[in-house]
């Protein structure tokens, strides 16, 4: 049974200016990158409604530790993800906030959402069947 391509979520096709096959330049790299990191993601979207210290984080996503939770932090501050605040209390306080380039990437988080949302369980379906790569699976 042959079906008809799906709709594609509405989002807006951005034309890059062009570049060589994987330049090493070329801006979409940077988006690959970001989204390449496992953790990026989930930390932004869990700053989407303010503040929030290092504890109450760890807390929130789980299964993060506090070393990569530490590393990833400091990737997005020198991305200029985030903002660190630090506060002259005692014991100190810190709290890390989204900057306007951070809250900008949970456009593509929500639409991220709304596509996994839509096919996450078939795709879940098909990396739990048989390996096409396994021969024994088709004797």
């Amino acid at each position: 049974m042959t079906t008809a391509p799906a709709e594609p979520i509405s989002a807006e096709r951005v034309e890059f200016t062009p570049y060589g096959d994987f330049e090493a330049d070329c801006p979409a790299r940077l988006g690959v990158d970001v989204f390449g990191n496992s953790w990026l993601p989930v930390v932004v979207y869990m700053l989407r409604d303010g503040p929030m210290r290092p504890s109450d984080l760890r807390a929130t996503i789980g299964g993060i530790s506090q070393k990569m939770l530490t590393q990833t932090l400091r990737r997005m501050e020198k991305m200029t993800l985030i903002e660190r605040h630090r506060y002259a209390e005692a014991p100190p306080r810190v709290e890390y906030e989204l900057t306007a380039a951070g809250r900008d990437l949970l456009v593509p988080i929500y639409a991220l959402g709304e596509w996994v949302d839509k096919h996450g369980r078939a795709v879940g379906a098909g990396l739990a069947g048989p390996d096409p790569d396994n021969d024994e699976n088709f004797a």
